[in-house]
């Protein structure tokens, strides 16, 4: 089984950059999609072609903005949206499907902002996102992939020093919010396969010719529970697939 997340930053966007011809290479049996920034009925449209799908989605309140989806060969045994927390629960961020040996969860993490207006946001946020996890792996192993908002250690960015304590994404909080995660039993399926693999990245900025000099972010992520791991076949970035500012990312079971 191999599955696959994207920030695709906007799904109606992204459909007219060959998304069906990116999916089709992709040979995902389920897509996760993070950055619809469309509503459930516009997610549902605009994937109508996939008729050999089943289709699911959390769209935020606000018009246009966040947004997670599911795109799945498989029927799953239930979804559900959002963590059961008001304050979080208004952006459509969180989106879980349970299949039959795990749980998982899209999530697109709420970005800290230019300056930094939603770092304290945020670190609420990822704790509450972890306690969340863990209580879903209360009851199965956990697989969560998504726009992750943080570039987790200094090979995860091209310009670490530049970036450090001062961009969102590199903040010495968001990187404890991470290293939660890791050291809470999620593992980076990434680094679990390819330590010490430097120069692969998830983002690029659109100034500057970015992605052509590969001046990129690693801050899409598949963290997998640690007693899940011997199921993995392995990881990869897909850094040749265009069409959004993030490449697709993903996991083979």
């Amino acid at each position: 089984m191999k599955i696959v997340s994207w920030n695709v930053n906007g799904i109606r966007a992204v459909l007219k950059k060959d998304f069906a011809e990116s999916f089709a290479s992709m040979e995902a049996d389920i897509l996760c999609l993070q950055e619809t920034k469309a509503q459930d009925d516009q997610v549902k449209e605009a994937l109508a072609e996939f008729k050999d799908y089943h289709i699911y989605s959390n769209s935020a309140v606000k018009k246009g903005y966040s947004g997670t989806a599911i795109i799945s060969k498989q029927a799953p045994l239930s979804i559900t949206k959002d963590m059961g927390i008001e304050e979080h629960d208004q952006e459509g961020r969180v989106l879980c499907a349970e299949y039959e040996d795990f749980y998982l969860v899209t999530v697109y993490v709420p970005n800290s902002g230019s300056e930094l207006k939603r770092l304290d946001y945020r670190q609420t946020w990822d704790e509450d996102f972890f306690n969340y996890l863990k209580n879903l792996e209360a009851t199965k192993p956990v697989l969560v992939c998504g726009d992750f908002n943080v570039a987790h250690t200094e090979i995860d960015l091209a310009r670490p020093k530049p970036n450090y304590n001062k961009s969102a994404g590199y903040m010495q909080e968001e990187i404890d919010g991470m290293d939660r995660f890791t050291q809470g039993g999620f593992k980076d399926t990434f680094r679990h396969f390819y330590p010490d693999v430097t120069d692969k990245y998830s983002w690029w900025s659109y100034r500057a010719g970015a992605r052509g000099k590969n001046v990129g972010w690693r801050i899409d992520y598949f963290l997998a529970s640690e007693g899940f791991l011997p199921q993995l076949k392995g990881a990869f970035i897909l850094n040749d697939i265009m069409g959004s500012d993030h490449c697709p990312v993903g996991i083979e079971l």
